[in-house]
């Protein structure tokens, strides 16, 4: 594989670093960081530029904090100047080379790509081969980020680059977390960083195994096959290769016949013949409803709209018209619903 050089003096340009914060400024304009930055706009791109040029850039101090929707987690999150402009800078140059590597049955975090394609080509799959693809295998890595050990992140992306002070900036910014393992769930970089543990993991499994149906999102792995031994013995398999990159398979693993029970991945639950929504997303979606419905001062139309259009998009792109019929009868207002 060939590796690419002469890439730090791009990253690092005036005209990369002022392209990178427009990008990293969109949908935050209001944002304190934002406002902070643009006092001294111009002077803070130079003065980044300064700092990496000279070689004395440090990633600043995290704000870590916990989430508890959908599940609990840390979150790490940076100041917007200098390091979320960074890293906007960095992935302008970098985001077409990481992407090539890339195959096609990953989608998370690629453009044109997502949940809706790979929910496309899902059912595509099933359709198109019910015998193929009778038996399901499912399995995620356990706690995929933080178990990223940094020497493999390392040297994973030392397969494809080789200018040696990129790789000195983008090992200062995998350091920045203090301990052997773990990217930091927030970060613009992790990310990508995540898909690119995986990378070649996908190319083992498409060329050297030649599995024919295989699709990740992030960590999460569907594989079909037309009987569960196959999948098995690849479960096996998988397990070895992934102890390699320091990473473990969640004893939560599925082997199962697509018929009786469905996949249940990507928030719906695909069948041969057709694909709902998780009941997890369905409840919330009634809950929702209800709690508007109840409200003693009717929102508007568009504010009702708004409330909902989340899981109005999910709906969209599964067999959902007769929960959708029935919700609508419940709606103050005439609120059409066209499936895609």
């Amino acid at each position: 594989m060939k590796r690419i050089g002469n890439l730090f003096d791009r990253v690092i340009s005036i005209e990369n670093l002022r392209l990178a914060d427009e990008k990293a400024r969109k949908g935050k304009l209001r944002s304190y960081g934002v406002q902070i930055h643009d006092k001294n706009r111009d002077a803070n791109i130079i003065a980044l530029h300064e700092s990496l040029k000279n070689g004395t850039f440090k990633t600043s101090k995290y704000h870590v904090f916990t989430i508890y929707e959908p599940k609990e987690r840390l979150i790490y999150r940076l100041p917007y100047y200098p390091d979320r402009i960074l890293h906007h800078a960095i992935m302008n140059v970098l985001e077409p080379i990481w992407v090539s590597i890339f195959n096609k049955n990953t989608y998370s975090c690629i453009k044109n790509r997502g949940i809706h394609k790979c929910a496309k080509d899902v059912k595509q799959a099933l359709k198109q081969d019910p015998d193929g693809t009778r038996y399901c295998l499912k399995i995620d890595i356990k706690k995929f980020y933080p178990s990223i050990h940094h020497d493999v992140l390392k040297g994973i992306v030392r397969r494809k680059i080789k200018d040696n002070r990129l790789l000195a900036l983008l090992d200062e910014i995998i350091d920045s977390v203090d301990d052997e393992k773990g990217v930091p769930i927030g970060n613009y970089l992790s990310q990508y960083f995540a898909n690119l543990v995986l990378a070649y993991f996908d190319h083992w499994l498409k060329e050297t195994k030649r599995v024919k149906y295989y699709w990740r999102y992030a960590d999460d792995i569907v594989i079909l096959a037309p009987n569960k031994e196959v999948l098995h013995e690849l479960l096996h398999e998988i397990r070895a290769y992934l102890k390699g990159l320091k990473l473990r398979v969640k004893r939560n693993y599925q082997v199962f016949p697509v018929d009786s029970r469905g996949i249940d991945f990507l928030g719906y639950v695909f069948y041969h013949t057709h694909t709902l929504l998780r009941k997890s997303i369905k409840q919330k979606l009634c809950r929702r409803v209800a709690k508007l419905n109840k409200r003693k001062i009717v929102p508007s139309k568009e504010d009702y709209k708004q409330q909902i259009c989340s899981w109005w998009g999910w709906c969209k792109y599964c067999d959902s018209l007769n929960l959708m019929n029935k919700l609508s009868k419940t709606f103050p207002y005439e609120i059409r619903f066209n499936r895609t």
